[in-house]
């Protein structure tokens, strides 16, 4: 039976050690094939070599490519297009980062509520190149506020670091805006941390939140029509 269609999905990955987020992108692709009943779903970290040709090579043309990225900067409109390419995807077409969606932002929000906190820190990456992943993070952080929480963005690469983040109590909590456990969520951030002093509580990944799957899919489903316009690349 010819697969409803072929979904990839594509992460940066950890480069100095590619296997262990290899394997997790893959554990996800599982989960959310078994939402996408007729999908043909595979996955590739852009940092295990020989991963991304090797899953278009099993998918085949027609690809649908959901980028694991929190951003829709050089990464997912540069890069990506170009190892695509390079890998011999043909007629391939992308959908929007996964920290774009509207729904992956709305549960960042949940997290924060759902942890009972009155303050919060969105960790994020950010970058001295570009301003799209901090605006990105900022209006998550808006989004807590405006539910009543204090919030505040804290970033790895560029000001304001999460190291100098200063006054936030024990009842605080910090989500990493992250789409994975990688480095910076299981070293960096807890190390930006202890140097600000903070006394609350580090939440897991956004990306390890076991509703990914399912929104996922449903961009999946509400985006195939969509990109065959104006988000064709390939």
């Amino acid at each position: 039976m010819k697969a409803a269609g072929q979904l990839l999905i594509v992460a940066h990955g950890q480069p100095s050690d590619p296997g262990p987020a290899e394997a997790a992108l893959a554990r996800l692709a599982e989960v959310v094939a078994a939402v996408l009943p007729g999908w043909a779903v595979g996955s590739a970290t852009l940092a295990a070599p020989g991963a991304l040709a090797a899953a278009v090579a099993r998918l085949g043309p027609g690809l649908l490519v959901f980028p694991m990225f929190m951003a829709g900067g050089w990464f997912t409109r540069v890069h990506l297009p170009s190892q695509l390419a390079a890998a011999g995807a043909q007629g391939w077409q992308m959908l929007e980062p996964f920290g774009c969606l509207e729904a992956v932002q709305g549960l960042a929000v949940d997290l924060v509520a759902e942890s009972g906190a009155s303050e919060a820190i969105i960790a994020a990456h950010g970058s001295f190149k570009s301003p799209v992943p901090a605006a990105i993070a900022g209006r998550v952080a808006g989004m807590v506020a405006a539910q009543g929480p204090r919030a505040a963005c804290g970033f790895i690469d560029q000001e304001p670091r999460l190291a100098d983040l200063q006054g936030f109590g024990a009842d605080a909590v910090c989500l990493p805006f992250f789409a994975a456990e990688g480095g910076h969520v299981v070293q960096d951030i807890p190390a930006a941390l202890a140097e600000a002093g903070f006394q609350g509580r580090l939440l897991p990944a956004l990306g390890l939140d076991a509703r990914v799957p399912g929104i996922i899919a449903e961009a999946v489903r509400e985006g195939r029509a969509v990109c065959a316009g104006a988000c064709r690349w390939g």
